[in-house]
């Protein structure tokens, strides 16, 4: 069983540049402190989020193709020559002209275009919504792996560490039984290369210990230099009850994002061939225009409203003048157009998207299936995992027994060397494999739960003793 030992690790992965040493930082963390901070800082969250900030800004884009649209113009032209001004007279040949106008446009009828492409838009937002939620489901139980085979990882040093005491233990008692003329030169000799033997495997340890650092310090985004120290072990008194409701909620329906993102993608195709159908129908739509023209005899910007009068030319006493002033234009409408012949673009438009939903359909069967092996293979490996959880515990504690049987029946004389070193291997195995197993059995229980679509809880924690 994990007993909760806590160590600072200080990786040696290039802490130097040349010249000059990198000042390394010591963070706490605790598997809170850990998920937080992956959520937070992980790209794949990032992109996830940037892509449901995508979705909503479409929702909006899809929305206003449907309302009205209110627009204001306005321009200025210098007419250097007008032929109509020289063919009929020149009162249309004014130089300067100021347009102004307000144009409100209110779509009537797009064949169904606007609604469904709300629908769908909408759809897609779910979709990137679920698919969010699949990753937080996955990086969460990423995060707890990493930071739970940290903990395994310094808790397997502690085993070897330990089972280098026991050597070392048994050596000096071995000393002691040569000198007093009761163990062999032979019995020495093996006790020590047994000793020595050792040496590679908490090597190892704590290489694998440094490991799991450097994939905790990269999931979370960490510098190589940082210095981590976990502030939290597993709580195994709380483990079983915690796995067992962790488990009775997982039981009933799968209800995973990864099938409700196919099913929304799967929506999201289908209003697309409303959307490309609608090609077929007519548009109608109704405009307003309210707007001012001004046609000065100079260049000088008109200010007043214009006035008609006759001119003070004698010669024509019927023309018309303008006093330089902004004159009323208004038009109001309605416009209907429906495309008779496109060279089938339409009907190719449809057969596209009639293609994509098959795609779409196929892909949501393929993610059932998915789910269902996973939900199998989930269900099969906490089964395992509560096995082996259950006989490594006994499994421990009569290895230890094991040994101090042995380890007494050696110092009185009534068994040999070979019988020690057989119990504590035995003994080492087997710490080892309840340590595994402890995190196995955890994890299998998450898995269980994000297999079928649940919240995956915090494991039980407690304070590090040291």
């Amino acid at each position: 069983m994990i007993s909760g030992r806590l160590f600072a690790v200080a990786l040696l992965l290039s802490p130097f540049t040349v010249g000059s040493a990198q000042q390394s930082d010591t963070i706490r963390v605790s598997v809170t402190d850990a998920l937080t901070r992956v959520l937070r800082e992980s790209d794949e969250m990032r992109i996830g989020q940037a892509q449901l900030q995508v979705t909503d800004a479409q929702v909006g884009q899809a929305r206003a193709a449907g309302l009205p649209a209110l627009n204001l113009r306005g321009n200025y032209t210098q007419v250097t020559r007008n032929a109509r001004a020289t063919i009929v007279g020149q009162i249309f040949g004014q130089n300067y002209n100021y347009t102004t106008s307000l144009s409100l446009t209110q779509p009537l009828f797009q064949g169904g275009r606007v609604w469904a492409a709300m629908r769908a838009a909408g759809d897609a937002r779910d979709a990137s919504r679920h698919n969010l939620l699949e990753t937080r489901s996955r990086l969460t139980l990423q995060t707890q792996s990493a930071y739970l085979g940290a903990i395994l990882a310094r808790e397997l040093v502690a085993i070897q560490e330990s089972n280098i005491t026991l050597a070392n233990d048994r050596l000096a008692q071995v000393v002691a039984l040569e000198k007093a003329g009761r163990a062999s030169r032979y019995d020495l000799l093996k006790a020590r290369v047994d000793r020595a033997n050792l040496e590679p495997m908490l090597l190892q340890a704590r290489s694998d210990r440094e490991l799991a650092d450097i994939e905790l310090k990269q999931l979370m985004n960490f510098p190589s230099n940082t210095v981590v120290m976990l502030t939290e072990e597993l709580d195994t008194a709380a483990l079983r009850p915690a796995v067992a409701t962790m488990v009775s909620a997982s039981q009933g329906l799968v209800s995973r994002s990864s099938v409700k993102a196919a099913e929304a993608s799967l929506d999201v195709r289908r209003e697309g061939i409303r959307i490309a159908r609608a090609d077929f129908m007519p548009t109608i739509s109704a405009f307003l225009n309210n707007g001012f023209t001004a046609l000065p005899t100079s260049s000088g910007f008109p200010t007043v409203w214009g006035q008609t009068n006759p001119c003070p030319t004698e010669g024509q006493p019927n023309r018309v003048c303008q006093n330089n002033g902004w004159y009323p234009d208004r038009s109001f409408g309605v416009q209907v157009a429906w495309p008779i012949f496109d060279g089938l673009r339409t009907k190719s438009s449809v057969d596209l998207a009639q293609a994509q939903e098959r795609v779409a359909r196929i892909q949501l069967a393929q993610a059932h299936e998915v789910v269902a092996v996973e939900v199998a293979q989930a269900e099969a490996e906490f089964t395992r995992a509560e096995a082996t959880y259950d006989a490594q515990e006994q499994n421990a504690a009569e290895a230890d027994e094991s040994y101090r049987i042995a380890a007494l029946r050696f110092e009185r004389g009534l068994g040999t060397q070979l019988e020690v070193k057989d119990a504590q291997f035995a003994l080492l195995n087997a710490r080892v494999n309840a340590a595994r197993a402890t995190i196995d059995y955890y994890l299998a229980a998450a898995e269980l739960a994000r297999s079928y679509g649940r919240e995956i809880p915090p494991p039980p924690m407690r304070p590090a003793t040291r």
